[in-house]
């Protein structure tokens, strides 16, 4: 029987837990895990530890958390690992001292189909940009970020009424699927990767980190572009804008194509159950959202707490 791979995960968030967890179940041999360091979180700063290595310390699994990928002891000590392999999945950017050790190389999920989407946030721009389909990527790393060779890719579909969080999931458990698969390939050693220059380079699109500045509701965009922005944002990091003087996050609404003569960004609501906004093709018509100091609701309880003010009237700013 062929020795398994002596395998070290690197990865941070759920996402990656999903593929760490895909590992184990097809009985690899994970001998590390590398993660980010517990940090404190929250109102109360009580520190909190990574996704990842909440699932490791249950699988009783050996971690490492090093605050410099650079660092001698840490480098010393995942040399002393002798991994055959590396696997990353949503972490952080790895030097070459790191990615370079393992004999059989260091490779990536990435959540886009590459090309495409290089970068921090490909399921947000995915949506955001109004994509009809997306997908997952396993490559090889080499120096320049979201570059290397690719070894496996799989296409999803995104529908229209799919947010950031449905596509998240529907990518994370793809991936977990292809990882394993790339895994195996390697292990029978008939792997065959192809340069990404190979794919299609027509209008590459990118996916960097996403700012607040950027999560802004601009009503004067089509109604098309502002249910994109507002999905491909749902439910992290939220588009938002400005009502009554008070931030306003949007997590779902629904497009109504509509002639109207309203100025855009005119508010119509009947203070009990819609409560709208005029764009040019027509309303958006708001379902989930969060005033700031609210919670999270729905519509209707939503404006149920404006009935006991009279003559209330909403201003969009």
């Amino acid at each position: 029987m062929k020795k398994k791979l002596r395998i070290v995960f690197m990865g941070t968030p759920d996402f990656a837990v999903a593929n760490l967890k895909a590992l184990i179940d097809d009985q690899q041999n994970i001998i590390g895990v590398i993660t980010a360091p517990d940090k404190p979180a929250g109102r109360g700063k009580k520190i909190q530890q990574s996704a990842i290595k909440r699932y490791a310390v249950e699988q009783n699994l050996n971690i490492l958390q090093p605050t410099n990928l650079k660092d001698e002891n840490f480098l010393l000590d995942l040399k002393n690992l002798n991994a055959d392999l590396q696997i990353v999945v949503a972490f952080r950017m790895l030097p070459e001292k790191v990615w370079d050790m393992p004999e059989l190389g260091t490779f990536n999920l990435h959540a886009s189909l590459l090309p495409q989407y290089r970068g921090a946030a490909p399921i947000n721009w995915a949506i955001i940009n109004g994509e009809k389909a997306t997908g997952v990527t396993t490559f090889f790393l080499q120096h320049e970020i979201d570059t290397g060779n690719i070894i496996f890719q799989e296409k999803v579909q995104i529908t229209d009424d799919m947010d950031a969080e449905d596509l998240h999931d529907q990518l994370m458990d793809l991936g977990a699927k292809l990882v394993v698969e790339t895994v195996h390939q390697i292990e029978n050693t008939n792997i065959i990767t192809k340069p990404q220059k190979n794919f299609n380079k027509n209008d590459l699109k990118a996916a960097p980190k996403i700012f607040k500045a950027d999560c802004k509701i601009n009503w004067d965009q089509s109604i098309v572009t502002i249910h994109n922005h507002i999905r491909g944002l749902s439910p992290y990091p939220t588009a938002w804008t400005r009502l009554n003087n008070k931030s306003l996050k949007i997590f779902k609404g629904k497009k109504e194509l509509i002639h109207h003569s309203n100025k855009i960004g005119t508010i119509v609501t009947d203070h009990k159950t819609f409560l709208k906004i005029t764009v040019k093709e027509g309303y958006y018509s708001l379902l989930e959202l969060q005033l700031e100091g609210k919670k999270r609701m729905n519509i209707e309880n939503f404006l149920r707490g404006f009935q006991n003010q009279k003559d209330i009237k909403f201003v969009l700013e």
